[in-house]
């Protein structure tokens, strides 16, 4: 569904304009993309520090599977998703991202090809052989004629042998929503209130009801060991001389800077106003939405929404509260058109005030995004749509300093959604 599109709009032309040279020293291109680079690392770092931590919750849980146990892994579940989604804006454009990110982040996900689930979800589906696959229940799993022993549940297993199996992108056996799944169960409330329900007793091997436990406490334990694997790595690709980082300093200076903005354009328009919003308020699905067992997404928005401003502007905080600053984006832009950096800075401020919206609904009023999107809440739809609107405005914004910039070649992430909703249907 989705597709690359160049967002830059056919035919906009900005009138050139004279602006005083600001006082302030304007960074280069090179000290820019290395503060890009460090803000990426510091930001990975405090991924894999709260990944550490909900392992830590994990390992308590399956020794004492009590509930008081369970809500305290997903409580680290929730924290660690916090620094995570604040990275995705360098996603799009940083090779090594790309090709990595699907370990840790692919959605939807295939629940049935995990573990139990309701009767409702089915038995088979017409593009998932492993609609069902149970990996948890059975030891034995044929795939492609081949029968592989599943009797451990390792990390090879999981990360080399079933995630994404036959190329299926719904076969996720691995990364925060895998956890989230085995953390919550299947949420089975529609757009109506309530997220997943799964007891405390799913990891009880002494008094296990729905049987399988100790292989549902290891897949939990192998996954979110996987998850501190892969985000040591990425982490390391940014450190000083990290392939990441390298990539960007030893391409053309402003190759690396349309590479920063590429990340920032995408993930506004197709991926999060696309893809994540517009989508699921159009079909009203709860299927659609980014956290869907733990009805964790509006934070999933929101700290999409802020990984823009924070690569925008180089500022990022980080979980121990200490803010890490440097050269911009922002200044660059300033430095040609005061007020295209002026406006776009208010966009992305007007668009956080709007995702805000959405946390309020649901840590305040107990309106959880699912409920949102449902089909005939006007006023719920209308917060959502609101918030879309905002980044497409920004989107927009970005589009505009990038022609300040006059960088060549940016094509932003596009989605159906938006570029062609009759497809969608």
């Amino acid at each position: 569904m989705k597709k690359t599109v160049s967002s830059l709009l056919a035919g906009l032309c900005l009138a050139s304009q004279a602006f005083a040279a600001p006082t302030e020293k304007v960074p280069s291109e090179t000290e820019v993309i290395t503060h890009y680079a460090d803000l990426a690392h510091a930001m990975y770092e405090d991924s894999l520090i709260t990944a550490q931590e909900l392992l830590k919750a994990v390992d308590t849980l399956i020794a004492s599977p009590t509930e008081a146990n369970l809500k305290s892994a997903r409580a680290a579940w929730k924290d660690a998703r916090m620094p995570y989604q604040q990275t995705e804006a360098y996603r799009f454009g940083n090779a090594i991202v790309d090709d990595w990110e699907g370990k840790v982040n692919a959605w939807p996900l295939d629940e049935g090809l995990i573990d139990y689930v309701a009767a409702s979800y089915g038995d088979e589906s017409d593009e998932n052989y492993y609609y069902t696959a149970n990996i948890i229940a059975n030891k034995k799993l044929m795939l492609s004629g081949v029968t592989i022993d599943a009797s451990n549940i390792t990390k090879e297993l999981l990360a080399e042998t079933l995630h994404e199996i036959d190329e299926v992108e719904t076969n996720v056996a691995t990364g925060y929503h895998a956890i989230e799944f085995l953390l919550w169960g299947q949420d089975l409330n529609g757009t109506g209130p309530g997220a997943g329900n799964r007891p405390a007793s799913d990891f009880d091997t002494k008094h296990c009801k729905v049987g399988n436990c100790d292989r549902r406490a290891a897949y939990l334990k192998v996954a979110t060991e996987l998850l501190i694997d892969e985000l040591a790595w990425i982490t390391a690709q940014w450190a000083e001389g990290g392939a990441a980082r390298q990539a960007l300093l030893e391409a053309n200076p402003k190759q690396s800077i349309a590479t920063i903005f590429t990340g920032m354009g995408s993930l506004s328009y197709g991926e999060l106003a696309g893809e994540r919003m517009k989508l699921g308020l159009m079909v009203h699905d709860p299927e659609e939405e980014h956290d869907c067992f733990s009805d964790n997404t509006h934070w999933s928005h929101y700290n999409d929404a802020l990984s823009i401003k924070n690569v925008y502007t180089g500022t990022y905080i980080r979980i121990d509260g200490s803010k890490v600053s440097g050269p911009s984006a922002a200044e660059l832009v300033a430095a040609k058109d005061a007020t295209v950096d002026k406006q776009l800075r208010e966009q992305l401020d007007i668009t956080l005030t709007k995702m805000q919206v959405l946390v309020d609904s649901a840590e305040i009023d107990g309106v959880a995004y699912d409920q949102l999107i449902g089909q005939g809440n006007r006023e719920g739809n209308a917060k959502v749509m609101a918030a879309i609107n905002a980044l497409l405005v920004q989107t927009k914004g970005i589009e505009k300093a990038v022609i300040t910039l006059k960088l060549d070649s940016i094509a932003f992430e596009g989605s159906d959604s938006l570029d062609d909703p009759d497809a969608v249907f």
